[in-house]
């Protein structure tokens, strides 16, 4: 799978810029899909995004000044469980 990097960091970037207290996380890969990065906002919200490596992941948000984290030493914030679950109930 080709990664367009650039087009990962513009979104982080759009992200990070439209939203508070943004946070990186960087998930392994799987069977099924290769290494990718989770942003969460202060309330929650997320997006995700394919970034090829865990060096790739890392450096997007470093060269953003947003903090990351190895999402297999962190786990994921309960607000962005709170968040996924708000918008399953439709509130």
């Amino acid at each position: 799978m080709t990664v367009d990097l650039a087009s990962v960091r513009r979104h982080a970037e759009e992200f990070g810029r439209t939203r508070r207290g943004v946070e990186g996380y960087v998930e392994p890969a799987t069977n099924i899909s290769t290494t990718t990065l989770v942003l969460v906002a202060h309330d929650g919200e997320w997006t995700r995004r394919a970034v090829g490596t865990p060096q790739a992941g890392f450096r997007v948000c470093r060269d953003l000044s947003i903090p990351v984290y190895d999402v297999n030493q962190t786990g994921y914030p309960s607000r962005m469980r709170e968040w996924s679950r708000r918008q399953r109930e439709g509130s």
